[in-house]
């Protein structure tokens, strides 16, 4: 199975258990979202992610550059709870 494959699968079966309303408003945020014109900003992939600097878990600045000197660094993003 393609990603593309397992990614519409993954989201019928989320639009299969969440409430009406509840996906109204996630589709609604992520048209908001594509509004701000975000996509023209996102790295595309296989390109190197510029160097950043954010907080870890208790507020400690992290270079990427640092992490980078230790081997490959990979990101998860969490969007919470809707």
């Amino acid at each position: 199975m393609s990603l593309a494959d397992k990614l519409s699968a993954m989201r019928a079966a989320s639009a299969a258990r969440l409430p009406a309303e509840k996906q109204a408003i996630m589709e609604r945020a992520t048209e908001d979202q594509r509004r701000t014109g975000i996509l023209d900003r996102i790295v595309p992939v296989g390109r190197r992610m510029p160097a950043f600097a954010l907080a870890d878990h208790s507020g400690r600045r992290v270079d990427s550059d640092d992490l980078l000197a230790g081997g490959p660094l990979v990101l998860s993003f969490f969007r919470g709870s809707w």
